[in-house]
């Protein structure tokens, strides 16, 4: 049997439906952040400017950060040994524990290895560990958390996106006593919408039920001390359990929860997401814990974040790029067709040194396909300028349409 032909048919449906995904190689640089040197072919490097990184601040090539990072490795070497069930707890990563237990106001919080496996990992956990558990989770949840949900193998009830009268109309028809988890996130990363999380605690509240809030695109860049919408917003002390990334916001890698300490200990006990897999390295958390406490004093960097994104949907906007409207720092450009998504990201590469992915089907749904670009506060006037009038000839050259006449390129 020709086993090898259904993987070769498998990406060739992909590539049939233009969104067989191709990573460019990129080398990051820590000096000139957020330009990068793009291995254009074997021979050839280019510099272009990175439009879509996660890395919203810029904390993975902040100078504390890289030095964190350099200390510990000298000190404690590269890798972690192995679990924390048998290498034990390395010092740096109970300090990252400290400093996110900290932020969050929460009396504990857990590390793991990714954003994806914490939301695997613990709501999958907890819900499991609660007598036929009901998971009330937004129809826009993240794959993470989908998983999560399905792992935990409780009866879910997806509720319309923010849709308060939706997710009060399933908490009133459950059994009464029975446990129930919200899951959602405080900002979707595609549309850039955010939750309406007072409300979801007070439904929370009126009904008996747990919270989980996803803040992985938050945390960082909104609050007093950037811990996140829930925080800018007052109620942080109110969610159950706080779900984040250190890999976004602070520029490292891993995943976390933050919650009280019986919450945590259940989590630390039985998820077979945490207890079977390698620990966070040692330079890995002494970097990301560095970050962490970088930022709880960043109001500077948090408003030169805001201006930096304003000005970009400003420009953008003013030039008849279509930009969706949100409230938040992701800037979402709307083509609605995967061929002509790859084209435009593309063009902006080979033409104008400008980095943006574009996201396809089954990250957006199909038809709503899109540039999603993400500011940093290293992003200069300069750069927006540019960026828009590479926008405007790529839209010119593709043919793609404008919201209104297109202002002529600088």
């Amino acid at each position: 049997m020709d086993y090898s032909r259904y993987f070769v048919e498998a990406t060739d449906r992909l590539r049939d439906e233009r969104r067989y995904r191709v990573f460019a190689p990129l080398e990051r640089s820590a000096e000139r952040f957020p330009r990068a040197l793009w291995r254009r072919n074997e021979t050839e490097k280019r510099e272009i400017v990175v439009w879509c990184p996660n890395d919203y601040l810029g904390m993975g090539r902040h100078p504390r950060v890289i030095a964190a990072m350099q200390e510990a490795a000298g000190r404690y070497g590269a890798g972690a040994g192995g679990t924390r069930n048998i290498s034990g707890n390395n010092g740096p990563l109970v300090d990252l524990e400290a400093e996110l237990a900290d932020l969050h106001r929460k009396e504990a919080a857990l590390v793991f290895t990714s954003g994806w496996i914490s939301n695997l990992a613990a709501i999958s956990t907890i819900a499991s560990l609660l007598p036929d558990c009901l998971i009330l989770s937004d129809a826009l949840n993240h794959n993470s958390m989908i998983e999560g949900v399905r792992r935990s193998q409780c009866e879910k009830q997806i509720f319309r996106h923010n849709d308060l009268a939706h997710l009060e109309a399933l908490l009133k028809a459950r059994r009464p006593g029975r446990p129930a988890l919200i899951v959602f996130e405080s900002l979707y990363s595609m549309d850039g919408d955010i939750a309406p999380i007072r409300a979801i605690v007070d439904l929370a509240k009126k009904y008996d039920a747990l919270t989980y809030i996803d803040e992985v695109h938050a945390v960082g860049l909104y609050g007093a001390r950037g811990a996140g919408i829930a925080e800018r917003d007052g109620v942080m002390d109110e969610i159950d359990i706080v779900e984040g990334t250190l890999a976004k916001g602070f520029g490292s890698l891993g995943g976390y929860i933050a919650a009280s300490k019986a919450i945590v200990d259940a989590v630390r006990s039985h998820a077979p997401a945490f207890i079977f897999t390698t620990a966070l390295p040692p330079p890995v958390a002494a970097a990301a814990a560095e970050a962490v406490r970088i930022v709880k004093t960043a109001d500077a960097l948090r408003a030169r974040h805001q201006l930096q994104v304003a000005k970009t949907k400003a420009g953008l906007r003013e030039a008849g790029i279509p930009v969706l409207a949100n409230p938040s720092h992701i800037v979402p450009v709307m083509i609605g067709d995967a061929e002509l998504c790859k084209a435009a990201s593309d063009r902006l590469l080979e033409r104008h040194g400008v980095y943006i992915q574009p996201i396809n089907y089954p990250t957006v749904a199909r038809g709503t396909e899109r540039l999603r670009i993400t500011p940093t506060p290293h992003h200069s006037d300069e750069l927006i300028k540019e960026l828009v009038a590479a926008m405007v000839e790529t839209w010119r050259e593709i043919g793609l349409p404008f919201e209104r006449p297109a202002m002529a390129a600088e």
